[in-house]
């Protein structure tokens, strides 16, 4: 009985040390980091492009020895581009996985969630491509920083105003329309600021109408566009939306330009219907920059494909994410949350990152045309 006794207690004493080592926290082998997008759903892509970029930061760190001296592991969550969904991955990776690092997630309804989540618990949390400004504060009371979210993309401020300076500026657009999606925060602040900077400018915008997520028969509000002959439409949706609207646009008639947002920036993107059309995007492969350059050769060879934006924000958002780790020398989530803030010109793909009061980086927005079936690098625009 003693012998069997002493053989328990030797297990115990050789399995409680390695427990140790596991963890979220610091003092264990690895470094885990959330990563949190759409992996399944109506915007897979998405989520398919997050986690490439993502993972291949990760790769290029642990070739180099990691970060404080440890290798970093992803550890995925799937949000399914719902914000129950959101919230759900984040809780669990939070309070049964023990992260304190979260990348993601892609769509700001889904990174709201979260970032309210990241606060709560003092989880660092940068989101890749979240442009609403509601990620990163909170509007009430007073519109309240949370101190542990940041993002690597420009906001909607930005994208909307730069889209209605070019269309109006460039395109010599004088009326505009807008259609967009009323449940969704991000599709929303973008019409809303598209359309606030474009009557700044001296346009119009006649016909400003919502949509639910669920339609598909876009016929009665295309008729109220076509009635005001706008010479330019702002459709600021995803690209799976955009497809619907932008071809029963044109089977109506509609032989003006359309323009979106980042949305747009899909392989699943039907590009027929808007051929000579623009978006606002995070980066355009073409960017001659060498640093764009030696990322894209290096992604076609790992992928076999070019990069997105969501791929490159993602590489950005990890790599910015991982540079505050070591910045800050720590785990401890309060300094490498102070690291993060304080970055100041670190050089990503999308462009030389510091960030604001709000955790937002300021930067240029490159203008995709799309001609020839393709997607061309037009110069960048300014809010």
């Amino acid at each position: 009985m003693r012998t069997r006794l002493f053989g328990i207690l030797l297990i115990v004493a050789l399995v409680l040390p390695l427990a140790a080592c596991g963890g979220g926290g610091g003092g264990g082998k690895t470094i885990r980091i959330g990563v949190i997008a759409p992996m399944t759903g109506d915007v897979k892509t998405f989520g398919d492009s997050t986690k490439a970029g993502a993972e291949m930061a990760v790769a290029e760190w642990n070739a180099k020895g990691g970060v404080l001296n440890k290798q970093v592991e992803i550890v995925l969550g799937d949000d399914k581009n719902d914000p129950a969904e959101a919230s759900n991955a984040a809780t669990k990776l939070i309070t049964q996985d023990k992260i304190k690092f979260i990348v993601g997630s892609v769509a700001s309804k889904c990174s709201i969630p979260i970032s309210e989540l990241a606060e709560k618990h003092k989880v660092v949390q940068i989101s890749p491509t979240s442009t609403n400004a509601k990620v990163t504060v909170d509007p009430w009371p007073g519109g309240t920083r949370k101190q542990y979210v940041f993002r690597a993309c420009f906001i909607d401020d930005f994208q909307g105003p730069a889209m209605a300076r070019f269309a109006f500026e460039t395109l010599k657009a004088k009326k505009a329309a807008a259609l967009y999606d009323n449940g969704n925060d991000y599709v929303k602040g973008l019409a809303e600021t598209f359309k606030a900077g474009f009557e700044k400018l001296g346009g119009s915008v006649h016909v400003f109408e919502a949509y639910s997520i669920s339609d598909t028969d876009f016929s009665a509000l295309l008729t109220k566009v076509l009635a005001d002959e706008p010479e330019f439409l702002y459709l600021p949706d995803y690209y799976n939306k955009v497809n619907l609207i932008a071809k029963q646009a044109r089977d109506k008639g509609f032989k003006g330009v359309m323009g979106g947002g980042d949305g747009w920036d899909s392989a699943d993107l039907v590009v027929g219907p808007v051929e000579g059309c623009y978006f606002t995007n995070h980066y355009s492969p073409e960017d001659p920059r060498p640093q764009v350059q030696s990322f894209v050769a290096a992604y076609k060879a790992k992928y076999g494909s070019e990069p997105d934006a969501l791929a490159t924000l993602a590489y950005d958002a990890m790599n910015l994410m991982l540079n505050a780790i070591q910045t800050a020398g720590s785990e401890d989530t309060a300094k490498v949350k102070d690291a993060m803030q304080n970055t100041n010109n670190y050089p990503v793909v999308s462009g030389d990152i510091s960030f604001d009061a709000n955790g937002n980086p300021l930067k240029n927005i490159p203008m995709i045309m799309i001609k020839d079936g393709g997607y061309h690098f037009g110069g960048f625009a300014k809010p």
